[in-house]
């Protein structure tokens, strides 16, 4: 065959980059090439390659090397199931977002005082302080010793200068407000702060004496008004655009993220619901828990105004900020400047203080200076039931108003507020929390001063600890003070002078006192007793006759008091009936008897209702405390006993905003004694300690319908509970309760079911385990239990059923199981006769059946065994003891067991029950949320199976895989609705039917190459193949995640079922489903290809494969693996096994979208274990069924189908340890099935020399070794037959040809090592020494080798595509002789056009190759519907001629391999035209595809295909609609000449051609591609001639490059012309081209018009324009000159021209006929057509030779002035109204120019008229037209 190869020579020149290209193919390529044996060293061989004479040998030898270090657990590396029954966290504080603001620096130009500051945040759109104050000073210790007298002793808590806020509900508008202090002083605080904004530290020689005079003035009143303070400025920032802008700088390898912290979002999930949808908004934009650390540097104070204190002018303010986003003039401002660094908060920091300054863990050493937790106050409410003893007074005084007073006194007005527990001034509390730098609690704290202001705002916070038990002498103290700052010649003693008083006792009827307050003042002493009325009642004197004079505010955070009216009541009512109260009983204002507490006590019940739904969440646990003991204990009123039922009407209405709250309650499920100890120090209103909640929260385990608990193991039994159950059988009184009830009561209880069954089993998780199932509950409660389950299914089901299914779930632990499955049946037979939509209630009985089957003792519950025989009779003996027996299938039964039979269902009850609504699912097309149910249930049951423990043993796992063996005969009848095109292999692609799955990545789907690879189509021609036939069968109706959750269900069977059966069953198929089975592991491999993002690992192609050889190889991996997954004992754990996440190697980082190197590495390496994995269990299968191959009918089909499927393999990313298992089987099948293989499956034989030889080049070591060993083996066992080792040569040839045409990474340099390899099999094969295969082998490598050499060559080019068409082309044209390798060099060119959007000639070379295709087949048959040859494809392009065949005594076809591709048919010539006409369709040549489906048309027609007929003429109608449409607007090809100049060009030297760019190419365009280019060859040596003039050689420089390029466009002659009448057709088939070059006899380029003269150069080309390449070689150049007449009447004529046209068109463009007109008669035209006749028409030529031209240009001047009238005409219409004067001018000059050349074009020259005597010459139009240079010089 080789001899008939004819390769091209490519001299190599000086310049490495470029080849000399000679059109001179006869020349052969010579043994200069790379010589393989001496060059190279072979890899190492496959060991025992030639060893097995013995078939089952070599399957055995396969199968344990495929087995071993094996992953057991699939689904340990795909992403876990959703849990179905999450644990929800332990009742807990609620905390917000936190972050961290640390005080680094507060520093103003002077530091003459000590400045106190005051941080706290506020929430603008909310307008409202969202957090207590916190204090911090960072004054020198010079400072702090001014103020010694006053500080005490200074508490190492008050040190903070770190803070953690907490923000709820973040908003953009969230302001961090510092507000600064400093001690009172006389003045204004204008004065006060001028010498801050006049004086600076650094002009110290200037100022020192002042600043001095200042300091000391500041010493001297600290000393004397130390304990006062005044304002003095503020600073605010937007601390939400400090962490939006942090969390978008954030870098993903920050630490934060390493450790995995939870986001923001994940923590939002505890809150039960949002008050506003707005806060969505904001969570998107920043990520609060994971933004960078920031430092705020705030550098500007603004002074404080004395009258515009308050917090409602404070919002004034920030409202301006964010309005005008700087501040407004009219506010001063202060030099100064804050630094804080803001930072999340993940961990508590050490040395952490709560807001009641008990230390958190972890505790620190004393020296550490701590950091205050600062108090939330959210701006929305918070459903958060309390869990820490929290009891916090805040008072707020906020104005106080003196300007009625007469008197002189009250001016700088202070007032003391004081804590007391009494009227003695001795009885004044240290409750009050400290500022900074000072104790930690304080008996009395002052306000701060306004000078000289009578009517003052207050602004300041005083947060006390209220005592937990609080008495009616308890009162808030406040005294007003008047502070002289001067102090007086004469005064001595206390600056202070009292004003007045007033109080406020802190409890009103024992309920404690907050909200807004106006206070009386009194200007007496206080009476006695005073602390026991309000201000109102005392006989004394006050200010201002009684008037409220004092505003303030009392807010409380309290967990003793619940501060609403109705929660109140029903708690004193409840504590009334515990006893020790006396009647009547006084609530509130009115007082109750006896005898009427049951009446009130009902009705606070049902007032609850009425209550506010945060207090009433806050007090949940407790409510349900007292309502549960009320249905427990009986009532004891005056020694009458009551019964109390009917309790639910009170919260009904409300529960389910009650139940949102307790999602996230659970349990307790460790209580440490420290915490239950402190928490029962205090006492909770006396009537329930705090333990006690905790308790009944563990007793009660409250949770939602969509979010339940697990139950719990034991905690320390409470006394109280067990006293409560033994007085009565709490969970039979609560079902009696609610089946008797009635009414509104009765569809409550129903209603809220979900609460009842979660109480019960929580009850039931109390009782005592050791009684037998079947006698621990009465029937009495067995029938009520059943009477709420039927009652719930009948009424309540679409609301209940997965709680319903969670307590049926909880019962099969507690209850008898016979019991429950009786429920379960009930359950199923009452669901069917609802009358629901079909959906709805498949998706509601698949809810119920997952939850069941994740029953842990499910296998036991579902008899797993193979046949009733063995089946025991009753509850089900362990796992253990049933993995012993054997199993014993009956043959005639193999096939029935993939099938979902009667007797399946009865026999394995859950599971049928599961397996039947997967079916019914599936069969719904449409209703992809159903099947997505359906198939997750499933998914999450092998899932649970493949992860449990108990399931590791592998007979263990082949009894549980035969459990489901229905389920593979489901999945292979719903192959159509699988979707492998989208392979979601990010976690959900989008679901086809618009289901909810959000797709992280878009993956693109399989690529056309991979998909026709599996028909073994390497040329993407005709859709001959599994998947593109199954894609026309039904669109795929899953989602692309949802197939693979299905397809890893059916792997996980595959993997575990007994190998046996499998392969028994693989023999009794029929052949129709054996294929459909072959389908399904095709769409496998796709769907579980290895596919890493590659953000994961961003590494050279090299490092990748290195890395994935290492990760994948499953060394190590798995031991990794296992020990990541705790690999601890955890038998001891009761838990639910089942849904333990840990056990997943699949982390749950796929959410987080910002992930870690480290994570990302991690998941690349989980993926890569999964794709090897899942494609090894594939594997496994095809080896089952081609080992049963002897033993079934179709040998031939199956055979082929599995070689499908392998090719498939070898075509997607595999890893390392795949391939060389997937190459062993490849080898096996060649050495069992050769001869039928070469035979019968000779295109697929193909498509696997290609694939083999691609892995011949990978850069792996051990994918090179296994590829080279498969290729020896394959020309080893077809050499056999001489005809199919000639076949496989063509075959490997043209694959390589293929490869090297089209592969982007190809390593040529593998490769050729690889040549060498297979060298060195043929010289060690001892056997085959003897015969001629060695020498055939080594011929063959010399072919590759050559074309190797080619390729090496077309690599150095690929920055210039023009010379590496040219060389393909080349190489192309070397196999003129060889039909299949041309075809494949075009088919390479077609790609590369391709992909440079060069459409028309990428088509082209797919004509080129259909018309070679054409040639032989008209060889081999003759069909008149077949075209004759080439000479057909003329119409498409007279290029085509060349591919006429050579002669018959040269080739002939269908010998020795030659034409026997899959393309030398009738349909691969009929799949070439068809991509050529699309190809021609995307380059806008519709015209061109009317001519190729000429040819396809009568193909078809004899064929019968009309399906194919009706695609084909719309395809025709859509081309034509486009030439329609778009005919006259379409833009072909720009042209240019280019001319390369210089021996540094080597061949190239004087060579020129003429380049087809894109439309619209400007000439700078090309010439900056060719000069970037060509400067890398040349450097400084390249030149770029500018003009198109005529080059000089003996003017170049020697040592330089020069090229030349110049515009040209296409050139026809008159002739031409009338055939070429659109626009396409004077684009196409283009030979000549012309480009004009303007002179003068002087030299200059542009002279008068009496001397400007013009050459115009044709320039014919090799080929007609479009070709298969870009740019053709000139072969001819003609050149002509025009006269300066000559050169008039050509422009005259093409004005007229344009005018005409301009004129005439159907939609007149007024714009552009104005401009023509005003350069025609414009009156001030240079060189216009005035002076053209006046140089040219003035004067009759004395020379006769220009008679004509002086007539011709007369003509043309005639017409001219013709459609200049024509042109003003139409110009009158198209006008508005504003042009009108413009139109007149247009007029007069017109008339003008017309009148100036009316004597001109009356002229007539006498001789042009006398008669002409006919005179005999040949006709030529260009000699007619103009003087030859030639000729002018002769003459």
């Amino acid at each position: 065959m080789s001899s008939h190869i004819s390769l091209l020579i490519l001299l190599q020149v000086k310049s490495p980059s470029l080849a000399v290209l000679s059109d001179d193919s006869s020349r052969t390529l010579t043994s200069s090439d790379f010589d393989l044996r001496s060059g190279l060293t072979p890899d190492p061989r496959v060991e025992g390659l030639l060893h097995f004479s013995n078939h089952d040998d070599l399957d055995r030898f396969n199968q344990e090397a495929r087995q071993g270090n094996r992953h057991p657990e699939l689904f340990a590396l795909y992403p876990p199931a959703d849990e179905i029954r999450p644990i929800p966290d332990c009742p807990k504080e609620h905390m917000g977002d936190r972050i961290i603001i640390r005080c680094q620096a507060i520093k103003f130009e002077i530091d003459i005082e000590p400045l106190f500051a005051t941080l706290a945040l506020y929430d603008l759109r909310e307008k409202k302080k969202i957090s207590e104050n916190f204090y911090c000073d960072l004054n020198s210790d010079q400072f702090k010793g001014f103020l010694k007298p006053h500080t005490p002793q200074t508490d190492h808590s008050t040190l903070s200068r770190a803070a953690i806020f907490s923000i709820t509900y973040p908003s953009p508008d969230i302001y961090l407000v510092i507000k600064i202090e400093k001690v009172l002083q006389q003045g204004e605080i204008s004065d006060c702060a001028e010498p801050y904004m006049v004086m600076k530290e650094t002009d110290s020689a200037k100022n020192k004496e002042k600043l001095e005079k200042l300091r000391n003035q500041s010493e001297m009143f600290c000393q004397r008004l130390g304990r006062y303070r005044m304002p003095f400025a503020w600073a605010t920032v937007n601390i939400m655009n400090v962490i939006s802008t942090a969390t978008l700088d954030r870098d993903t390898t920050d630490s934060d993220s390493i450790n995995g912290k939870s986001s923001s979002l994940e923590k939002r999930g505890q809150l039960p619901r949002r008050n506003s949808e707005r806060f969505g908004t904001m969570e998107d934009q920043c990520n609060m828990s994971a933004f960078k650390p920031a430092t705020i540097t705030i550098s500007t104070f603004c002074k404080q105004e004395g009258d515009r204190l308050s917090d409602e002018d404070l919002f004034k303010f920030l409202a301006d900020i964010k309005k005008f986003s700087s501040l407004q003039r009219r506010i001063k401002t202060i030099p100064g400047t804050i630094k804080l660094d803001v930072t999340p908060v993940h961990d508590n920091p050490v040395a952490c203080l709560s807001t009641e300054l008990i230390p958190v863990k972890p505790l620190a050493e004393k020296n550490v200076r701590p950091v205050k937790e600062v108090l939330e106050f959210p701006s929305s409410e918070v459903y958060v039931p309390h869990s820490t003893y929290r009891n916090l007074l805040y008072v707020y005084p906020q104005r106080l108003n003196f300007v009625n007073r007469l008197t002189s006194g009250g001016r700088n007005i202070t007032i003391k507020i004081q804590f007391m527990s009494g009227e003695d001034p001795s009885c004044v509390m240290p409750v009050i929390f400290g500022k900074s730098n000072g104790p930690e609690f304080v008996q009395e704290v002052y306000t701060p001063v306004t000078y000289h202001n009578k009517s003052p705002d207050f602004y300041e916070e005083v947060k006390m600890a209220l005592p937990a038990r609080l008495t009616e002498r308890h009162h808030l103290l406040f005294t007003f003070y008047h502070i002289s700052c001067q102090q007086k010649q004469n005064q001595t003693g206390a600056s202070e002078t009292l004003i007045g008083y007033s109080w406020l006792p802190i409890l009103s009827t024992d309920r404690l006192q907050t909200g807004q307050y106006c206070l009386p003042i009194a200007l007496d002493r206080l009476p006695v007793n005073y602390s026991l009325h309000s201000p109102e009642v005392p006989p004394v004197k006050w200010m201002e006759s009684h008037k409220g004079v004092f505003n303030l505010e009392i807010q409380a955070v309290s967990s003793v008091h619940t501060q609403d009216n109705h929660l109140e009541r029903f708690f004193t009512l409840c504590h009334a009936l515990e006893g020790g109260v006396t009647f009547p009983l006084r609530v509130r204002e009115e007082k109750i008897p006896e005898n009427k507490l049951e009446h009130e006590l009902k009705l606070s019940i049902i007032s609850l209702s009425s209550s506010r739904l945060e207090p009433l969440v806050l007090y949940l646990h407790l409510v349900l405390d007292k309502l549960f003991t009320l249905i427990m204990q009986p009532m004891v009123i005056a020694g009458q006993t009551g019964t109390y039922r009917d309790m639910s009407p009170g919260l009904s209405d409300r529960r389910g905003h009650v139940s949102r709250a307790f999602r996230q309650t659970g349990t307790y499920r460790d209580m440490s004694p420290g915490l239950s100890d402190r928490r029962g120090r205090y006492s909770t209103m006396g009537r329930a300690s705090a333990t006690t909640v905790g308790t009944m929260l563990l007793q009660s385990r409250i949770r939602s319908s969509s979010n339940p608990d697990i139950p719990a193991p034991h905690s320390p039994e409470d006394t109280e509970v067990n006293n409560i159950l033994s007085a009565k059988q709490f969970h039979e009184e609560l079902a009696l309760q609610i089946v008797v009830s009635t009414g509104v009561c009765r569809e409550n209880a129903y209603k809220y079911a979900w609460f009842f069954f979660e109480l019960l089993v929580s009850v039931f998780n109390k009782l005592n385990q050791d009684v037998p199932r079947r006698s621990r509950f009465s029937d009495r409660f067995k029938d009520d239990v059943t009477t709420i389950v039927s009652v719930v299914t009948l009424e309540q089901a679409e609301k209940v059923n997965i709680s319903l299914a969670f307590f049926l779930y909880d019962l099969l632990s507690l209850m008898d199981r016979g019991f429950v499955f009786i429920l379960v049946k009930n359950y199923c037979n009452q669901m069917s006769a609802k009358t629901v939509s079909m959906p709805t209630l498949i998706s509601m009985r698949l809810e119920f059946l997952r939850i069941l089957c994740s029953h842990e003792h499910y296998l036991n519950l579902s008899l797993y065994f193979s046949s009733p025989a063995s089946a025991p009779v009753s509850p089900c003996p362990s796992i253990s003891s049933q993995s012993s027996s054997s199993c014993s299938f009956q043959e005639q039964r193999i096939l029935g067991l993939f099938e979902l039979s009667q007797e399946f269902k009865q026999q394995h009850y859950l599971a049928g029950l599961l397996l039947t609504e997967l079916s019914a699912a599936l069969d719904m097309e449409s209703e992809g949320l159903v099947q997505r149910k359906a198939i997750n249930a499933t998914y999450s049951l092998l899932c649970a199976h493949d992860l449990d423990q108990r399931c590791t043993r592998p007979e263990v796992r082949a009894k549980v895989a035969t459990l489901y063996l229905p389920l593979v005969g489901i999945i292979i009848d719903s192959i159509n609705y699988l979707d492998f095109t989208g392979t979601g292999l990010a976690r959900g692609g989008k679901s086809k039917t618009g289901g909810s799955d959000e797709d992280p990545d878009n993956i693109p789907p399989i690529n056309q190459s991979i998909a026709m690879a599996i028909a073994g189509n390497p040329f993407n021609t005709l859709a001959r193949n599994a998947l593109a036939s199954m894609s026309a069968k039904a669109v795929a109706t899953l989602s692309a995640e949802t197939s693979r959750n299905l397809l890893v269900c059916f792997l996980w069977v595959m993997k575990n079922a007994e190998r046996s059966l499998i392969q028994r069953w693989t023999v009794d198929m029929p052949s129709a489903q054996l294929n459909r089975l072959l389908e399904l592991l095709t769409i496998c491999v796709s769907c579980f290809e290895y596919r890493v993002r590659v953000s994961a690992l961003q590494k050279s192609q090299q490092a990748k494969m290195q890395l994935e050889d290492s990760l994948l190889r499953g060394i190590g991996a798995r031991g990794e693996m296992m020990r990541r997954a705790g690999g601890s004992d955890r038998a001891g754990q009761r838990v639910n096994l089942r849904w333990r996440k840990d056990l997943t190697q699949w982390r749950q980082t796929n959410d987080k979208h910002d992930k870690t190197k480290a994570e990302l590495d991690q998941e690349a390496l989980i993926s890569g274990n999964l794709a090897t994995e899942s494609n090894l269990i594939v594997l496994d299968l095809l080896e089952t069924i081609v080992q049963a191959v002897p033993l079934a009918d179709c040998k031939d089909s199956v055979v082929g189908g599995v070689l499908r499927v392998l090719l498939h393999c070898l075509t997607c990313n595999q890893s390392t340890t795949f391939l060389s298992h997937c190459f062993s089987t490849l080898r096996a099948l060649v050495v069992k099935f050769g001869d039928l293989l070469f035979e019968e499956e000779a295109e697929q034989c193909a498509d696997l020399c290609q694939k083999v030889l691609q892995h011949c080049s990978s850069p792996v070591d051990g994918n090179r070794s296994q590829a080279c060993a498969t290729l020896y083996l394959i020309m080893r066992y077809s050499f056999s037959s001489a005809n199919n080792f000639s076949r496989v040569k063509m075959q490997v040839t043209m694959s390589l040809a293929s490869l090297v045409g089209k592969s982007e990474d190809f390593h040529e340099e593998y490769l050729r090592r690889s040549l060498r390899t297979i060298l060195a099999y043929a010289e060690e094969d001892t056997e085959m020494q003897n015969t001629p295969l060695p020498s055939q082998v080594d011929e063959l490598l010399r072919n590759l080798n050559s074309i190797l050499s080619d390729t090496v060559k077309m690599r150095e080019f690929q920055e210039d595509p023009e010379m590496l068409m040219d060389l393909m082309y080349r190489i192309a044209k070397g196999y003129q002789t060889s039909p299949d390798l041309r075809l494949t060099w075009l088919q390479n060119m077609a790609e590369k056009h391709k992909n440079r959007k060069c459409f028309t000639e990428s088509a082209m070379c797919l004509v080129h190759a259909a018309a070679l295709v054409a040639e032989y087949l008209s060889m081999l048959e003759d069909h008149k519907y077949l075209p004759v040859g080439s000479v057909t494809f003329q119409n498409i392009s007279p290029n085509v001629l060349e591919e006429s065949a050579v002669s018959d005594d040269i080739l002939s076809p269908d010998e020795d391999g030659v034409c026997s591709g899959q393309y030398f048919t009738t349909s691969g010539l009929v799949g070439l035209l068809k991509q050529a006409a699309e190809l021609f369709s995307n380059g806008g040549l519709y015209e061109t595809v009317n001519e190729v489906y000429k040819i396809i048309m009568p193909v078809l027609e004899a064929h019968r295909d009309f399906r194919e007929l009706v695609s084909t003429h719309e395809k025709l109608q859509r081309a034509f609609d486009n030439i329609i449409q778009k005919g006259h607007k379409r833009m072909f090809g720009t042209y240019f000449r280019v001319g390369f100049y210089g021996a540094k060009f080597g061949d190239l030297d004087e060579q020129e051609f003429v380049y087809k760019e894109p439309a619209i190419t400007h000439l700078p365009e090309i010439s900056h591609r060719l000069e970037n280019f060509y400067s890398q060859c040349f450097g400084d040596a390249l030149e770029m001639i500018k003009d198109s003039k005529d080059i000089d050689r003996s003017k170049l420089d020697a040592n330089k490059a020069y090229i030349q390029i110049t515009y040209v466009e296409p050139f026809f002659d008159d002739y031409e012309m009338k055939d070429r009448l659109t626009n396409f057709e004077k684009n196409f088939n283009l030979r000549r081209f012309m480009y004009t070059t303007p002179f003068t006899k002087a030299g200059r380029p542009r002279g008068e018009l009496n001397e400007q003269y013009k050459r115009k150069t044709i320039l014919t080309t090799m080929h007609t324009f479009p070709y298969i390449k870009t740019r053709i070689n000139v072969i001819q150049k003609e050149e002509f000159d025009l006269t300066p007449i000559e050169v008039a009447i050509e422009d005259m004529q093409k004005k007229t021209r344009e005018l005409a046209v301009a004129t005439h068109r159907e939609q007149p463009d007024a714009k552009m006929l104005q401009m023509l007109l005003q350069g025609s008669v414009g009156a001030t035209v240079n060189q216009g057509p005035l002076e053209v006749a006046q140089v040219f028409l003035n004067e009759i030529p004395a020379d006769p030779k220009l008679f004509r031209h002086h007539n011709k240009l007369r003509l043309c001047f005639k017409e001219f002035i013709m459609r200049c009238g024509e042109a003003v005409e139409k110009n009158k219409h198209l006008i508005t109204l504003d042009q009108k004067e413009y139109q007149q001018e247009l007029k007069k000059n017109y008339n003008r120019l017309r009148e100036n050349l009316r004597p001109m074009l009356e002229r007539k020259i006498p001789e042009l008229y006398k008669p002409i005597k006919p005179r005999l010459e040949n006709r030529d139009s260009v000699k007619r037209l103009s003087f030859r240079r030639a000729l002018e010089e002769n003459s």
